[in-house]
């Protein structure tokens, strides 16, 4: 079992360089999604505790995450961002909690022990607070399928070509791809994006599997916090087979990745980035409930 999170340091939230999982733009898309579905009582626990009543509540935390993990108080949270999958794709995907999961944690543990901590009033409100940007952040982590493989470091050792810039695999499902359908890095292309995809969820083509997102979904206890992490990191894991490596390690390493590839890849991006906001609002809710 993955140790429990040591007591959470405060700190200045100063943005620090580094690599952001989805890249700051994809995480807050994702925010904007939950932003856009959390129930009134939930919108009003979550801009208390985080101490912002702007709409913009959840998005301007979600990359907090990604600095903290470069301060010394928070390097012990670095590998919380993914589960290092040891399987074989293209040939086979599947994430094994007991194999992938290593002592140090891993994001489904850090889910778990995040939402423990928010549920628990004995934390102070400065620790629920922390606790609450680290579960907006690695409920979208999670969603991007590198962050939940081990081969060749979730891609990152991979080198690819995209617009003919030099770069990894990894580097251009976090940002590349996710800026290249909203049409930009900035907080409005966010926001653009995210009542794109809304309105997808709403009243488009996520309609009809929106409510199967949520099954399963529980913070009850921890076992059933931990099935819900596991769920979400073995589906976003199994398009490491299907697309990310279709076509195994030759067909991606050393190539221009901005056209077919690209092509691709967008459907993928676009729906793992609309199911974890949904999922993120209905997680949020499910914790004011229980609280």
């Amino acid at each position: 079992m993955a140790r429990l999170i040591a007591p959470i340091a405060l700190l200045a939230s100063a943005a620090l360089p580094g690599a952001l999982a989805w890249g700051a733009m994809g995480h807050e898309a994702v925010a904007y999604i939950a932003s856009n579905f959390v129930t009134a009582a939930t919108k009003t626990y979550f801009q208390s505790l985080l101490a912002d009543t702007s709409a913009d509540y959840l998005a301007t935390v979600s990359t907090w995450a990604d600095s903290y993990r470069y301060t010394t108080a928070g390097s012990f949270s670095a590998p919380f961002h993914y589960i290092d999958a040891n399987d074989n794709p293209p040939t086979s995907c599947g994430v094994d909690y007991t194999r992938d999961c290593g002592a140090a944690g891993c994001v489904v543990s850090a889910i778990q022990n995040y939402t423990a901590i928010l549920l628990d009033a004995r934390y102070s409100a400065a620790n629920r607070q922390i606790a609450a940007k680290m579960i907006i952040h690695f409920i979208g982590d999670i969603g991007q399928p590198l962050h939940c493989e081990a081969l060749d470091i979730g891609g990152n050792s991979i080198a690819v070509l995209y617009d003919g810039d030099g770069t990894n695999l990894h580097a251009i499902w976090d940002s590349d791809i996710p800026e290249s359908i909203s049409g930009g890095a900035s907080l409005t292309s966010a926001k653009s994006w995210a009542t794109t995809l809304t309105t997808a969820i709403n009243t488009g083509e996520y309609k009809s599997l929106a409510a199967g997102w949520l099954t399963g979904l529980s913070v009850a206890t921890a076992a059933t916090r931990q099935a819900t992490a596991l769920k979400w990191a073995t589906e976003a894991n199994a398009y490491v087979c299907s697309t990310v490596l279709k076509g195994g390690l030759t067909t991606v390493q050393n190539k221009e990745l901005s056209g077919a590839y690209t092509t691709t890849a967008d459907p993928v991006v676009k729906l793992q980035i609309a199911k974890q906001g949904y999922r993120l609002a209905k997680y949020l809710d499910a914790i004011v409930a229980a609280a």
